[in-house]
């Protein structure tokens, strides 16, 4: 009887976490400088990090050369894996052509939404795309219970939601398909909804984080967050395009 030959490699569905640029513009000139102060703002968050190019934004009479763009995000540290773009487009240049589920809770024609966004003020979100560039794993949302604390460059993931119940320090991340909850300080990066789910939410005791995110829209400690939520109990969810804080006051 000949020995069982061994099995050499898996093929399988998965998830890859990238940003997800969308262009809302064809001069590449003024994309380029606006990126270029976005990234600025926070060099760390961005530095290796993948990205996706959405070209389902563009004004209809807009062409962009993808190309150049992929080579200046290159320049800048990050990764381009390649494109999406509007069913039946084939926009060639390069980069691969990619595709991207719809998000869930998301108007049914709409495309996914979230492309950078320059305006600030207390309540509103730098918005980008953080999440899967393909399907959702395929086992059943579970939820993950961390009952020790979550230092520099430890990460929990969950389909489904996550709970700690100790602090979460600076350089830590979570990252969950349903919601984010932490009984203790928040200080590093939590991101719920990854993979699209708009109803998502963060509950935190005590808000101090370097990043948070609910279904790729997302907020660094680069822009203050209001006072009313600081350091304090609050919760994070998505109203439209933009990231909402409120104090949690034992309701």
């Amino acid at each position: 009887m000949s020995p069982r030959k061994p099995q050499l490699f898996d093929l399988r569905a998965g998830s890859v976490e990238a940003l997800q640029l969308s262009p809302r513009t064809g001069d590449g000139q003024a994309l380029r400088e606006a990126l270029g102060a976005h990234l600025d703002a926070s060099p760390e968050f961005f530095r290796d990090a993948a990205v996706v190019i959405d070209l389902r934004r563009l004004p209809d009479d807009a062409v962009l050369d993808a190309d150049a763009l992929a080579e200046w995000l290159a320049e800048r540290g990050l990764r381009p894996l390649g494109l999406v773009a509007q069913p039946g487009c084939e926009p060639g240049g390069r980069l691969p052509l990619l595709h991207v589920p719809q998000r869930r809770g998301a108007d049914s024609g709409a495309t996914d939404s979230g492309a950078t966004d320059s305006s600030n003020t207390a309540d509103t979100a730098d918005k980008a795309h953080v999440g899967a560039t393909a399907g959702a794993p395929a086992a059943a949302p579970s939820t993950v219970l961390v009952d020790r604390p979550l230092r520099s460059g430890q990460r929990v993931y969950s389909a489904g939601d996550v709970i700690v119940l100790d602090a979460v320090s600076h350089g830590a991340e979570i990252i969950a398909g349903g919601n984010i909850h932490v009984y203790a300080p928040l200080r590093g990066r939590a991101l719920a909804g990854a993979h699209g789910d708009t109803s998502a939410r963060i509950f935190c005791s005590c808000l101090e984080p370097e990043l948070v995110a609910i279904a790729g829209v997302y907020r660094t400690a680069e822009q203050p967050l209001p006072p009313e939520v600081a350091g304090k109990s609050a919760q994070v969810l998505l109203d439209g395009d933009s990231l909402r804080f409120e104090p949690l006051r034992g309701r």
